[in-house]
């Protein structure tokens, strides 16, 4: 058999189809390569709380609270029940005399149509509405006099509740929300560049009890870590710290920050 020459046609699909096919097995080469992705493992910082809060160690603010009383409704003593009546006997039901004969000749009495509706109105029966007086067996009263304490102290006209005792348990959770609030704002705005994950600033601040800021935050010492090639981010670095505090603006604590535990110090780097 001899060679079956190919057209034109054929020869420019044919060229086309292995130009094709290369093409895709380069890019599924290129995809193969791309798709190699080395995974760094987070860091997490742990803080480790070094106290236990084993007794309540607020101070009691309420010593003692007065109870809740009701007001006396009188002070004459109740009178004696009075013995109950004996009830008379019964009477004997009269007989009644039995009716004449009736004759032929008498003719009955008319009786009443039932068809008919009875045109006599019932009789009313009224009752009288029970009179009651502040005397001893009438209804109770409760007024603005009632006492509404909340401890079992005579002696004393406060109704406040003691306040919640702060532990270090406590502490510790006013601090971790504390910082969860500043690192929010941090995120986004650390500083980038060669050797930037090494600054470490240290800020201290305080708080109003309501969990605003009382005051400017101080930045404590020097930035820690610089080197030659982070350098010039270091005032930056600082700036964007104390800005992070700034932007939470206030607070939301867990309860009152107490004025003795109301400083906070922070320290920011890349991984804060």
């Amino acid at each position: 058999m001899g060679d079956t020459a190919l057209s034109n046609e054929e020869k420019i699909g044919l060229a086309a189809a292995v130009l094709l096919h290369g093409a895709l097995v380069g890019v599924l080469a290129m995809q193969t390569m791309r798709s190699e992705v080395t995974v760094f493992p987070e860091r997490i910082n742990v803080s480790l709380a070094t106290e236990v809060g084993l007794d309540a160690a607020a101070p009691d603010p309420v010593s003692e609270s007065r109870m809740a009383a009701a007001p006396t409704i009188a002070d004459n003593p109740a009178p004696a029940p009075q013995a109950a009546k004996p009830e008379p006997a019964p009477r004997a039901a009269p007989v009644p005399p039995k009716p004449p004969a009736r004759t032929a000749t008498q003719q009955p009495a008319p009786t009443r149509d039932r068809s008919r509706p009875d045109r006599t109105p019932p009789r009313q029966v009224t009752t009288q509405p029970r009179q009651t007086t502040g005397k001893p067996g009438g209804a109770p009263r409760v007024g603005d006099d009632f006492l509404d304490g909340k401890g079992s102290s005579t002696t004393t006209t406060e109704t406040r509740a003691p306040a919640q005792a702060i532990g270090a348990t406590e502490l510790a959770s006013l601090r971790s929300a504390v910082a969860r609030q500043v690192r929010t704002k941090w995120q986004g705005r650390v500083p980038q560049g060669p050797d930037a994950e090494k600054l470490v600033t240290r800020v201290r601040f305080r708080l109003n009890p309501d969990g605003t800021l009382a005051g400017e935050p101080q930045i404590l010492g020097a930035t820690t870590g610089v080197t030659d090639l982070n350098r010039n981010q270091v005032a930056r670095h600082r700036e964007e710290a104390v800005r992070a505090i700034k932007l939470v603006g206030r607070f939301k604590v867990p309860f009152p920050v107490p004025a003795d535990k109301n400083s906070f110090t922070l320290d920011f780097d890349r991984n804060s």
